[in-house]
């Protein structure tokens, strides 16, 4: 199995969730072992996709280097890596990647807008060998190994919209497409109210957001799933152990996981060489190549 990137070139105009400006951000292809590279137009500064270049999770994935950021990177590289793309340049004129409308989709219209094309490199994976966790209090986030790719997380929230929710999904491109890229972030209006005193959430409203008050749900069009609010929690997730810099062999297991321990997992996975193991994809690996084969058509 070789790796991938996009066809061609494509870009799109969109705002900011916490700056509420325009941010143009392009998608371009990259060359076999490249990565996923971040780059800022405004800066000129180049990001490299790596864990030791996440400097904040407080309230999404950010990367920075030499006091450069882009933050809320997750969404879009949730749905990368659900295309299964090993390449690709992302550049923005601005700190955040464009919130769209809270969900990944748009960026799965785009990347199907892009192509995507295989490359003469064999592809690389991370296989779990033994069982990683972060824990903070009851909350925790654990990868265990097995011979696919899973996302099972559960939520609880004192909320009448929401309270206990609990998915499991079995990563595929389609499945993915079918089962989690409409899944919006969703936020209490009194958190929101709090943020924007803070001069965040300026761009946030309620067509890229679920909005929660404390009788329920704001948007009058209510949930796209019935449990949209765990299924973002997965679109997240993915996203964020996409900063392992290659695709995943595992599972991943869930209580109200956050970007913070995601990112403390991605760390503690990486620091330990007995954890995983880097598979190349080549044909005397038949079983995994065809697991990941199914995946990403």
């Amino acid at each position: 199995m070789r790796q991938r990137t996009i066809a061609k070139k494509v870009e799109l105009i969109g705002i900011g969730l916490h700056k509420g400006v325009p941010v143009k951000m392009v998608l371009e292809p990259l060359e076999a072992n490249n990565g996923i590279i971040f780059y800022r137009t405004d800066k000129g500064v180049s990001i490299p996709m790596k864990a030791e270049n996440v400097v904040d999770t407080t309230m999404a994935t950010v990367l920075g280097k030499d006091d450069v950021k882009i933050s809320t990177i997750e969404h879009l590289l949730s749905a990368i890596s659900a295309y299964g793309i090993d390449n690709i340049k992302i550049s923005v004129d601005n700190e955040e990647i464009p919130i769209m409308d809270g969900s990944s989709i748009g960026y799965c219209m785009l990347l199907d807008e892009a192509g995507i094309v295989e490359l003469d490199e064999v592809r690389k994976i991370i296989q779990i060998k033994r069982p990683i966790e972060i824990r903070d209090g009851d909350k925790f986030v654990r990868v265990e190994p097995s011979n696919q790719t899973v996302f099972d997380f559960a939520i609880d929230f004192k909320h009448q919209a929401i309270k206990e929710q609990k998915y499991k999904f079995v990563f595929s491109k389609q499945a993915y497409k079918e089962e989690i890229a409409r899944a919006r972030t969703f936020g209490f209006l009194h958190e929101v109210n709090y943020l924007r005193s803070k001069g965040l959430a300026q761009g946030g409203n309620l067509s890229n957001c679920i909005v929660l008050d404390e009788n329920g749900i704001l948007n009058k069009e209510g949930l796209r799933y019935k449990e949209e609010f765990v299924r973002h929690k997965i679109l997240d997730a993915i996203g964020d152990m996409a900063i392992l810099g290659m695709p995943l062999m595992g599972s991943y297991i869930s209580f109200a996981g956050s970007h913070k321990l995601n990112s403390l997992l991605t760390q503690k996975i990486l620091s330990d060489s007995n954890a995983y193991e880097v598979i190349a994809l080549e044909d005397q690996n038949t079983e995994k190549m065809f697991e990941f084969a199914k995946a990403v058509q």
